[in-house]
C-alpha cells in the first residue's frame, strides 16, 4: 500500500486550497516529466498525503463527502498545472463512486477506509479484441477449487438447513480473473486495481447473477502483471499500460455488481464524464497561460502591426481575445454541468430514482439532465483544449515551435485525452433530447 500519512480534508475550500497550492509545485516539473516521460510517483504520493484523493468518502465512513462539483473543481486546477497527474485519480473517484452506489457496507467500510489512510485506485476496464469498446472478454469465474458440484447441489435441496448451508458456501467461494486490460490509466502507481470482468454462469452454481463486475484486486496480488508500455501522443506519464491477469483468485468480498451503478439514473456516467471535461478545461486554461506568458516574453511583433511589441499587435490581441472566450465558455458550462451533477446525486433524487426498463433514463429527471448538460461541458471544453493548445504556435510566431521551450505538449496532452470518448456522439444526444424529449442512454460514457 502507498506509504504515506494522509491529512483530513473537511471543507471544499480547504480541498480548493490544497489543490492550488500542490499545482503550483506539479506546474514546475510538468514540461520536464512529460519530456523525459519521468513518471510522477512522488507527486501522487503528495497528492495521497494532502487528502484530495479521499474527499469523496462518505461522512459515516470518516470522509468529507463532498459533492461532485468540487471534486470537478480540483481536477480542473491540478489538470491546468498537469493534466498527467489530474487523470490518474480519475477512475480512483469513478470507483469510489461505484462502492458508494452499489458496494454493501463491509466494502464500504473497507475500501474507503483505505483510501483516508492513503489508497490509490486505478482502472483496469478497457480492452482491444471485442467489436467496440463496450466488449468485454476479462471473465470472472468460479475457482475449481471451491466449485460446488452437482451432488453437493442435489444434496443442498434436500433439507431448507441445507440450503442454507449452501448459501453460507456461495459467500464464502473463491472466483477467479482472467483477462488483458489495456489503457489502464495510474495501474504503476496504484495499490487496488478495479476490474471490469464478465461473469458468464447459465447452471446458477455461482451463487452470483450473471452479468459485469469489478473486482477490486490487490496490485501486487499473484497472477497481476503491470506493465509499463504506454507509448502515447500526450499524457505520457499517467501510467496507462496493460495489465495481465492470469487466474487471479478473489473473494467474494471484492466483487461489485456494475449494474445497480449504470443501469438506473444515478448520475454515475455523468460524475465520470464531468471528470474528463474537468481535465479538457484545465488544459486549455494552462494553454492559454502558457500562449500568452510566451507571448509578452519572446513573440516579436509583425512588422505591419508597426507595434513595439507582440502584446500590442491588434490581430493577436484579437486572437488572445477569442480564445480567452472558448476557455471561459468551457469553464463557465462546467460549472452548470457539475451544479446539474450534484443535483442528481442529492440524497433526495437517490430516494425518488426509478429504475428504466427499456435502457434509458427517467425523461426529464435529474440523472438525463445531469448526463445532458455534462455532453455539453465536454463538447467545448474539447473544443477549447484543441483550439488553445494549437493557437499557441499562432500567436506564438516561428520561435515558439522551437523544440527547447517544448510547448507542443499542451497540444499533444489535449489531443490524446480528447480522444477517450467521441463528442459527436454527445450532439446526437443533445440533440435528440431537445427535439425529442428523449433522455440519454444509461451507459458509463454520457
Amino acid at each position: 500500500m502507498t506509504v504515506v500519512t494522509a491529512q483530513r480534508i473537511t471543507t471544499a475550500d480547504q480541498a480548493v486550497r490544497i489543490a492550488t497550492e500542490l499545482a503550483e509545485v506539479f506546474a514546475a516539473g510538468a514540461v520536464e516529466r512529460d519530456h523525459s516521460r519521468r513518471l510522477p510517483h512522488e507527486e501522487l504520493d503528495q497528492l495521497s498525503a494532502s487528502g484530495l484523493l479521499a474527499i469523496t468518502v462518505p461522512a459515516e465512513f470518516g470522509g468529507a463527502d463532498l459533492p461532485p462539483s468540487v471534486v470537478a473543481e480540483v481536477v480542473r486546477i491540478l489538470a491546468a498545472a498537469d493534466p498527467n497527474i489530474a487523470q490518474v485519480p480519475h477512475s480512483h473517484f469513478v470507483y469510489l463512486n461505484l462502492l458508494r452506489l452499489a458496494g454493501t457496507r463491509a466494502q464500504r467500510s473497507d475500501y474507503f477506509g483505505k483510501v483516508l489512510a492513503g489508497a490509490r485506485i486505478a482502472n483496469a476496464q478497457s480492452e482491444r479484441g471485442g467489436a467496440t469498446v463496450a466488449d468485454i472478454s476479462t471473465v470472472l469465474r468460479l475457482d475449481h477449487d471451491t466449485t460446488v458440484t452437482d451432488a453437493e447441489r442435489v444434496g443442498a435441496e434436500s433439507s431448507q438447513d441445507d440450503v442454507t448451508a449452501a448459501s453460507t458456501r456461495t459467500e464464502d467461494r473463491r472466483f477467479v480473473v482472467e483477462g488483458t486490460k489495456y489503457y489502464c490509466t495510474g495501474s504503476l502507481f496504484a495499490d487496488v486495481l478495479a476490474v471490469l470482468a464478465r461473469l458468464d454462469d447459465p447452471h446458477g452454481v455461482s451463487g452470483l447473477e450473471p452479468g459485469e463486475y469489478v473486482a477490486f484486486v490487490p496490485a501486487l496480488e499473484p497472477g497481476v502483471r503491470i506493465i509499463d508500455d504506454w507509448d502515447a501522443l500526450g499524457q505520457r506519464t499517467t501510467g496507462s499500460g496493460t495489465v495481465e491477469f492470469a487466474a487471479v483468485k478473489v473473494g467474494r468480498e471484492q466483487l461489485v455488481s456494475r449494474a445497480s451503478a449504470v443501469n438506473a439514473p444515478t448520475g454515475y456516467g455523468a460524475f465520470a464524464q464531468l471528470l474528463h471535461a474537468a481535465i479538457d478545461a484545465g488544459i486549455a486554461r494552462g494553454a492559454l497561460a502558457a500562449a500568452a506568458e510566451f507571448v509578452r516574453t519572446r513573440s516579436r511583433p509583425w512588422f505591419e502591426a508597426e507595434v513595439a511589441h507582440a502584446v500590442d499587435d491588434p490581430l493577436v490581441v484579437q486572437r488572445f481575445g477569442e480564445l480567452a472566450v472558448a476557455v471561459a465558455a468551457a469553464e463557465s458550462t462546467l460549472i452548470v454541468a457539475s451544479a446539474a451533477v450534484d443535483a442528481a446525486v442529492r440524497p433526495t433524487a437517490v430516494a425518488d430514482r426509478a429504475v428504466a426498463q427499456d435502457g434509458h433514463s427517467d425523461a426529464p429527471g435529474d440523472g438525463a439532465q445531469a448526463s445532458i448538460a455534462v455532453a455539453t461541458a465536454k463538447i467545448l471544453a474539447d473544443r477549447a483544449a484543441n483550439e488553445v493548445s494549437a493557437a499557441i504556435f499562432e500567436v506564438g510566431g516561428t520561435r515558439s515551435a522551437v523544440a527547447e521551450h517544448r510547448l507542443d505538449h499542451f497540444w499533444r496532452n489535449a489531443r490524446t485525452h480528447t480522444l477517450h470518448d467521441p463528442v459527436r456522439w454527445k450532439y446526437q444526444h443533445i440533440g435528440r433530447a431537445v427535439l425529442h424529449n428523449r433522455p440519454p442512454p444509461l451507459h458509463g460514457v454520457i
